[in-house]
């Protein structure tokens, strides 16, 4: 058997345990270094997984046992870790989205050198997802003709105790929420090639309302409703909206339509959850049977996925793709026109229904 791929994660926040449940004692990986700005952190983690290291961010990328470094740091630090890693000839597994600027992102894959980069999410290869892509591929509902995505919420300052980023530049509901919707919509229906947006600011501060810093007023430097449409490159047309600035919404998270019929996607911040079909005519919608996708995913499987596969499904390209969607979005929302996409991506090809004990054993 050969030696276990050998991890490093940086940025040991809220959702690194997200991460460590999925990698973490996998038999073909090794955690083998942390890193994060609190040291104290980094020296807890080594504490719990055996063969795991405190180091510095600088340490860790240089390290000769890391292969690929998870960096789940936040957007504005993406690309400064990414390329420092590739310069040792890393490969980069990143949190979405890929980086906070284009320039950067752009900077990033052409610093990779031959270099896997990866890119979150990878709930797009749960079961719901890639079931909803297989009913697709297989003409349940026929020619696909339009989708819709809608994720809505009052803001995330009323459960995060440090909530500023959300609200700084590279966040906001677009660039936070809008990675799940818009990867899924391009394995469902392929790359963008324009969009139009328009977006809108409700107001200038949050109050964080749970934690330490419960009470305090924080600022608001980034739009926090956002709709728009795409138009992919097959034709078919979707809109979105996005939106710290609502209560709650019925709508299903993505629903495609077809000439033949119509597909309810679950809600693609999870990796699972029921494919709904309603073919054309039909009084009742049918649940589709699960028959693609990691069997009981957690983040961080688009890094298992591809130290099983070799085939690179979270990838960089497509993440990229998914950025250039959202920062035009916002382009066309500030500048009141339709606009070109700079990039484009190839569909991911399908994920086998894999059952958990396979993809958890060597």
């Amino acid at each position: 058997m050969g030696k276990p791929h050998g991890i490093g994660i940086v940025g040991l926040g809220v959702i690194s345990r997200a991460y460590l449940d999925t990698l973490a004692g996998h038999p073909e990986l090794q955690i083998v270094a942390a890193a994060d700005l609190d040291r104290s952190r980094a020296e807890a983690l080594a504490a719990e997984i055996p063969g795991c290291r405190a180091l510095t961010v600088a340490e860790l990328v240089a390290d000769p046992a890391v292969q690929t470094v998870v960096n789940l740091t936040i957007p504005a630090a993406h690309a400064e870790v990414a390329i420092a890693a590739f310069e040792h000839g890393k490969n980069v597994y990143g949190e979405k989205p890929l980086a906070a600027t284009f320039d950067d992102a752009r900077a990033m894959l052409e610093a990779a050198n031959g270099s896997w980069v990866g890119g979150a999410p990878d709930t797009v290869l749960g079961t719901g997802v890639q079931t909803a892509r297989s009913a697709i591929d297989a003409g349940a509902i026929g020619r696909p003709v339009s989708a819709v995505a809608t994720w809505v919420s009052g803001g995330h300052e009323s459960w995060h105790p440090h909530p500023d980023f959300y609200y700084r530049e590279g966040g906001g509901p677009l660039l936070d929420m809008g990675p799940y919707y818009l990867t899924s919509l391009v394995h469902l229906l392929g790359p963008v090639a324009r969009v139009s947006g328009a977006s809108s600011r409700t107001r200038d501060t949050r109050r964080i309302g749970s934690g330490p810093r419960a009470g305090e007023i924080i600022p608001v430097e980034v739009d926090t409703h956002v709709t728009g449409i795409l138009e992919h490159v097959g034709g078919a047309l979707s809109t979105v909206t996005f939106s710290f600035d609502a209560g709650a919404s019925t709508a299903a998270p993505i629903e495609v339509h077809g000439e033949a019929g119509s597909l309810q996607v679950p809600d693609p911040n999870n990796f699972d959850g029921e494919v709904r079909v309603r073919a054309r005519g039909a009084d009742e919608w049918t649940v589709r049977p699960t028959d693609a996708g990691y069997e009981d995913a957690g983040r961080g499987i688009g890094v298992i996925d591809f130290v099983r596969t070799g085939v690179r499904r979270a990838d960089g390209g497509l993440a990229m793709h998914v950025l250039d969607i959202m920062l035009s979005l916002l382009a066309s929302a500030r500048e009141g026109r339709r606009i070109e996409l700079e990039t484009s991506a190839e569909r991911p090809s399908l994920v086998p229904l894999t059952p958990a004990s396979e993809w958890r054993a060597r």
